[in-house]
């Protein structure tokens, strides 16, 4: 059985975490507790473009600005 995390012809989630984390999630796998649906059903490379035009800050909501 193959990963489903690195499935590249696989569909997937955008979640997010209440710190703006974000993670590619199979459809497969249950959402986990803590974490949203920010991006609907998609291909990798949908989700990716999603994360790479919204996830622009890496850093924890809740670290300190320096």
């Amino acid at each position: 059985m193959s990963n489903p995390f690195e499935d590249e012809n696989g569909r997937y989630l955008v979640l997010a975490n209440a710190e703006g984390q974000h993670s590619l999630w199979p459809v497969s796998v249950e959402v986990p507790g803590g974490w949203d649906v920010v991006h609907g059903e998609d291909g990798r490379q949908g989700c990716l473009a999603f994360v790479n035009a919204t996830w622009t800050d890496m850093r924890p909501r809740g670290l300190p600005v320096p």
